[in-house]
């Protein structure tokens, strides 16, 4: 039962005061509509941000607990492929149906979303 004259458990939110719009500020990308064409350091950075250092990366894969070995550990896949793919294909190799389980985790570390770019996993590996 709530009681109308008991205090709220929590203070009631304080409101962000506005900052006053400073003219100093770069102009940010979505304001593209506006230019004909891109900054010079915006082009350059656009241009290698999509690109892999391979073109294949290598995929080893290990077998916990009652999970059956493959025959090949070691797969390629393209780089620009999402990590749905080798899911799919470990599915295939292992006779698994869709409502069966399969976790796959990277370094051990965490489960990547399936949407995922399998070159992006590898550059973050390589980070370490």
């Amino acid at each position: 039962m709530e009681y109308p004259d008991a205090p709220s458990p929590s203070p009631p939110p304080s409101p962000i005061q506005d900052r006053p719009a400073s003219p100093d500020l770069p102009l940010t990308m979505t304001a593209s509509t506006v230019l004909t064409s891109l900054p010079r350091d915006a082009s350059s950075a656009l241009a290698s941000a999509g690109g892999f250092d391979q073109e294949k990366v290598l995929v080893r894969f290990k077998a916990v607990g009652s999970a059956p070995q493959l025959k090949s550990e070691v797969r390629r896949i393209s780089a620009t492929q999402k990590f749905e793919t080798v899911v799919t294909h470990l599915r295939k190799i292992l006779s698994l149906s869709p409502t069966d389980g399969l976790f796959l985790y990277v370094n051990s570390a965490f489960a990547p979303a399936l949407d995922e770019i399998v070159g992006n996993l590898h550059r973050k590996d390589d980070s370490r």
